[in-house]
């Protein structure tokens, strides 16, 4: 019988701990070729789907994946919050990605991957703390839906209200869509880049602004820079509590990477909790 998620989550840990330098990560793509391998000349998965071993070692790599992934998030929303007055277009795009990566990175953690080659899904599982394997599923959806709702339906998430199904035109989906397929999206500012103090005090901001509900977002009042960028920053929180309640301080290679240095001049990680949660979308 596999583990549990909270188990399973703290020996893939365990395993990057042992396996590298806690400063690095696995070589880049290492993952999605491991599982294309795992495959072989697999051309179809039946019905059902298929189960093929995979080492201990390997499937550490959906745990750094994990978190190579939410620091992406970090990043992108670092840059959001530094364009929001030179591009509110650009700026509703990067938010809209920091919380792509956020929840695509808690799917890892999860256990899955989507491997684009082979147009299907890899499930990592774990029984009995020796037994490694990889539950390969034929699942036809774009990345943009697969992993968010992956996210939403696990017992984790599912009560989460900044964690949401993201369909096609969804109203948050539906900003990024306008951005980069849209005409006449017509937002030019004057070009003022932001001071370090300024964009300190953006982050801030967002940092203290108190909810009493996760924001909703409205298609006609695109870009949103603001709502886009809160939900981004509590998403960036969610992963980063959801580790640390599983992990501790117990995981050398987490405790490395949960306060990124380059990010340690603008964010503290603090977020005002929400005090009635209304109106939610499920």
């Amino acid at each position: 019988m596999p583990l549990k998620i909270d188990r399973q989550i703290t020996i893939l840990f365990q395993r990057l701990d042992s396996m590298h330098r806690i400063s690095s990560f696995p070589r880049r793509g290492c993952l999605s070729k491991v599982l294309h391998d795992t495959l072989g000349g697999t051309q179809r998965i039946r019905a059902g789907g298929m189960y093929k071993p995979i080492r201990p070692q390997y499937a550490a790599f959906f745990a750094s994946a994990a978190v190579e992934m939410w620091l992406r998030g970090v990043h992108s929303f670092l840059i959001s919050a530094g364009v929001y007055k030179i591009s509110p277009i650009w700026s509703s795009v990067c938010g809209y990605y920091s919380s792509h990566y956020c929840v695509r990175a808690l799917a890892h953690l999860l256990g899955f991957f989507q491997i684009r080659r082979k147009r299907c899904v890899a499930k990592i599982e774990i029984e009995a703390g020796t037994v490694y394997r990889c539950h390969f599923n034929d699942k036809a959806m774009r990345e943009h839906v697969f992993y968010w709702q992956v996210v939403k339906e696990s017992p984790q998430f599912s009560d989460n209200p900044f964690l949401t199904t993201n369909l096609e035109y969804s109203d948050e989906s539906v900003h990024r869509v306008t951005a980069n397929y849209y005409d006449h999206v017509n937002h030019f500012p004057q070009f003022c880049p932001l001071d370090k103090q300024e964009l300190k005090n953006r982050i801030s901001r967002i940092a203290k602004t108190e909810l009493t509900a996760a924001p909703v977002f409205d298609k006609d009042q695109f870009p949103e820079v603001d709502k886009v960028q809160l939900i981004a920053y509590h998403r960036i929180i969610i992963f980063r509590n959801f580790l640390d309640n599983i992990l501790g301080s117990n995981s050398q290679y987490w405790n490395y990477h949960r306060t990124p240095s380059w990010s340690g001049d603008y964010l503290n990680f603090q977020v005002v909790s929400v005090a009635e949660l209304e109106n939610l979308r499920r």
